[in-house]
């Protein structure tokens, strides 16, 4: 009989079969009670860089990929499948054993974690993050909410998930997305399109969906970077993101800006109009927090 490692050998993440990744996910959950939680997540948000410093994190030697789908940043377990139960949750990380083998191989000690930008702006994450990771890290990159606004929908114009222009997407939102937060906060097991694709606005609205973190995690536990910082100082924000994770420095060949688009700017009066719109949300983002945002 083919063992999973027999089917392993010679695969690289982008060939692993629907077949065998059933056949990986079965094995983690059996195995589920050898695999430690995360010990970070990296919450927030999208179109923040939340793909390039995963990705730098991987390649640091203590961190390893998620299990079984390598390809791929995180489980969306806490927002998309609660339902399927902390086993199939576990069975994404590497057991004890491979952990100990990997600390012992590199000299220190390994973290294990994923990046899911949807965390910070579901509802109920945060309560169900306190409940099964007390302890967790949490790093959150906050980016221009007018600049993410906009690269958020050019991701899903690109998608061939939005049709409409940036203006009238964003004057529809509200339209959209009524009802869709209060429904995922009444029925723990929905998970809604419209909330997830179409809240170009809303998302740029940090304190509002950093205060539940704030209120459930120590300061200690929390990153709050500024994506512009990580755009424009990589190496220097990778070493503060591994020092806040207790892992040992480590420098990259290069510092690649993954998952970026471009295309044509801005239109000024809608520019202007975000602008106005975030102003006060972002000041008060400042004083909660402490920290200065160099943002339009």
């Amino acid at each position: 009989m083919m063992t999973i490692r027999d089917r392993l050998k010679g695969v690289v993440p982008h060939q692993v079969t629907h077949q065998v990744r059933n056949s990986l996910v079965r094995y983690g959950e059996r195995t589920a009670d050898r695999r430690p939680l995360p010990d970070f997540l990296i919450a927030g948000t999208k179109r923040g860089g939340t793909t390039s410093l995963w990705r730098y994190l991987l390649e640091h030697p203590l961190v390893p990929r998620l299990f079984p789908a390598w390809n791929t940043k995180t489980s969306h377990y806490f927002e998309e499948n609660w339902g399927r139960g902390e086993a199939w949750y576990r069975s994404h990380f590497p057991t004890e054993r491979q952990r100990r083998a990997l600390g012992q191989r590199h000299g220190g000690p390994v973290r294990v974690g994923e990046a899911a930008p949807l965390y910070m702006f579901h509802p109920l994450v945060p309560q169900r993050v306190a409940d099964l990771l007390p302890d967790v890290r949490l790093i959150f990159l906050l980016r221009d909410p007018v600049e993410r606004a906009y690269s958020h929908w050019k991701e899903r114009r690109t998608e061939g998930r939005e049709s409409l222009d940036f203006a009238e997407a964003l004057a529809r939102e509200e339209e959209r997305t009524t009802g869709e937060r209060e429904r995922l906060i009444a029925d723990p097991t929905y998970f809604s399109e419209a909330y997830d694709w179409y809240t170009y606005r809303a998302r740029g609205r940090y304190l509002e969906h950093l205060e539940p973190w704030l209120a459930r995690f120590d300061a200690a536990q929390m990153l709050i970077l500024p994506s512009e910082k990580l755009y424009a100082e990589p190496a220097a924000s990778y070493a503060q993101v591994l020092d806040f994770l207790g892992l040992p420095p480590h420098q990259l060949k290069a510092y690649e800006a993954h998952n970026h688009r471009r295309g044509r700017a801005m239109d000024p009066d809608v520019r202007a109009e975000l602008s106005a719109y975030f102003a006060p949300h972002n000041e008060a983002l400042s004083e909660r927090l402490r920290l200065r945002f160099d943002w339009s």
